[in-house]
């Protein structure tokens, strides 16, 4: 509260008492008032907004900063234009820099590098935390706490004594945070347990079907326009992968879907052409011996230069709009596999197929947290970070992926 107070006095009313002094009275008019007004209900909403995002786990205070006075800044000049109310651009501009610059500052200023100490008490799943970056951990046996102590966690699933239970409730009420193990380790690591399946916050296995409706429509309502602005890219890179390398502009492949059902997804061809497979150099052999070909290896020699561009800026991807706008994909969701790999690793790992308990994306929770995978025991975190993704779907872990997604853009992380 501190922060918002102090950012309202800077970034708001400083520049606003600015430009009244600096004006003379006869050139004053209720524009600067005006926005004076807006940008501080501006700085308002972006507050909540990067703080909602900044508390998802696996993420930084800063995350959610820009994005989060974009879309406040934004909204707000919409309202004033759609409104025509008179406004001060100077005033305004100024006054969402001054905004990100501000919290981009106090986060520099009161970031800590410091360690977690955290107190398990044996029984249970708890030897999660054991190797896990950024956390000390403390054997609790029973008696006087440690003088340092952050935070406490214990499977709540485990049939612990009265005794410790008792100690637990003590914690609690001395004021030391007591968290389960489980409910500790997503929070930590961004990744869902797969020991076994567990209801989201809503008590069910699966997001809500309401949930789940209204962003498909969301979904396709950006489908279409989006669709008719990339048009012109589309067919400038047709042309460029016809004069690249022989064979067609786009790859189809069968991938499993929303439920289970399959669908043809399509990408523009980044791979030279295979004649044993006429439909592209990514179309794999069934058999079991065969799989490897399924996967995409680092400096995979099939891949074409300017293929190797289009998957680094994930432009081979944008078809997939088409798959939205048909309501098979979603701009953010669990990647959808190829049809054979879904099956291999159905045979390999329980429940794989709980993620398709929402519909497959463009991008995902897992791919900009730890990118393209094929082999079993990525499979396996994947897999953790789709499932953390189904039970905590909401806008917010969207509005961090899209802000994750741009950085993935940038730097390339995670393509091959």
């Amino acid at each position: 509260m501190v922060q918002l107070i102090t950012a309202c006095l800077i970034c708001v009313l400083l520049p606003w008492l600015v430009q009244v002094w600096s004006l003379p009275a006869s050139w004053q008019r209720p524009e600067t008032d005006n926005t004076a007004i807006a940008a501080l209900c501006a700085l308002v909403v972006g507050f909540w907004l990067h703080s909602s995002v900044a508390s998802l786990p696996g993420t930084r205070e800063s995350s959610g900063i820009l994005p989060g006075f974009l879309a406040s800044f934004g909204l707000t000049l919409t309202v004033i234009l759609l409104l025509r109310i008179e406004y001060s651009r100077s005033l305004l501009v100024v006054a969402f820099v001054l905004s990100v610059a501000w919290f981009f500052l106090v986060y520099a200023m009161t970031q800590r590098k410091t360690q977690l100490v955290l107190g398990v008490v044996e029984g249970g799943r708890v030897g999660l935390f054991d190797a896990m970056n950024g956390v000390e951990v403390v054997r609790l046996d029973g008696t006087a706490l440690p003088d340092r102590i952050d935070a406490v966690t214990a499977d709540f699933r485990h049939d612990h004594s009265d005794a410790w239970e008792a100690r637990l409730a003590d914690y609690t009420l001395a004021g030391i945070p007591v968290y389960h193990s489980k409910d500790l380790y997503e929070s930590l690591t961004g990744r869902a347990d797969l020991e076994h399946l567990s209801e989201n916050t809503f008590g069910a296995l699966g997001p809500l079907a309401s949930l789940l409706e209204f962003k498909q429509w969301i979904d396709r309502l950006i489908a279409l326009p989006v669709i008719i602005l990339l048009l012109p890219l589309f067919a400038v890179v047709a042309v460029v992968i016809k004069l690249d390398s022989p064979g067609p502009v786009f790859f189809i492949q069968r991938r499993m879907g929303y439920r289970g059902h399959e669908f043809s997804v399509i990408k523009f061809r980044t791979m030279r052409e295979d004649r044993k497979h006429p439909r592209g150099g990514e179309e794999r052999s069934e058999d079991r011996a065969g799989i490897d070909q399924f996967i995409t290896k680092e400096n995979d020699r099939r891949i074409t230069k300017l293929g190797r561009f289009l998957r680094r800026t994930r432009i081979d991807e944008l078809p997939q709009a088409f798959n939205i706008l048909a309501g098979q994909m979603s701009w953010i969701g669990p990647r959808p596999e190829a049809s054979q790999l879904s099956e291999w690793y159905e045979a390999e790992i329980p429940f794989y197929r709980y993620r398709h308990v929402v519909r497959p994306g463009i991008t995902g929770w897992a791919q900009v947290n730890q990118g393209h995978v094929a082999e079993i025991h990525d499979i396996r975190t994947k897999l953790q970070y789709d499932f953390y993704y189904i039970r905590n779907f909401s806008l917010w872990l969207d509005i961090l992926i899209v802000v994750k997604t741009i950085r993935t853009v940038f730097t390339g992380f995670g393509h091959k």
